[in-house]
């Protein structure tokens, strides 16, 4: 059983930037694929990126392309999502999830039922 830990989220303003950080327990996180999703007040819940277990693959919602970066440290049992020029509209709650693949270690996950373990959620909000 693995625990997520999300941290990082907070008030920017539009244009700026923020990291957020996924921890994970755990000694296998190195088998599991990891999705950061985000859901704003009275919407769904939607993916924003998503990565395999050595980051060789990764997969991005197309409002973030080219703002947003998915990567991982195995080594640190964490997943970062790096957030560039920030809008109001990525406001929301951002979550992440995982799970233990085993030997399927190639594929990316972007359905948020494909996923079995989440973290609390860290809340960012972006300023106009």
């Amino acid at each position: 059983q693995v625990q997520l830990v999300e941290s990082g989220g907070g008030l920017v303003q539009a244009g700026g930037s923020l990291r957020l950080s996924c921890a994970a327990s755990g000694r296998t996180f190195s088998r599991y694929a990891v999705g950061w999703f985000r859901q704003a007040p009275g919407k769904e819940r939607d993916v924003v990126a998503a990565i395999n277990w050595n980051g060789d693959r990764t997969y991005y919602e197309d409002s973030v392309k080219g703002r947003f970066t998915i990567s991982r440290d195995n080594a640190l049992n964490t997943v970062y999502l790096q957030m560039n020029s920030l809008k109001p509209e990525d406001t929301a709650v951002y979550y992440c999830a995982a799970k233990d693949l085993g030997s399927r270690l190639s594929i990316v996950l972007v359905l948020d039922y494909e996923y079995e373990h989440w973290g609390q959620g860290t809340q960012v909000t972006v300023s106009s």
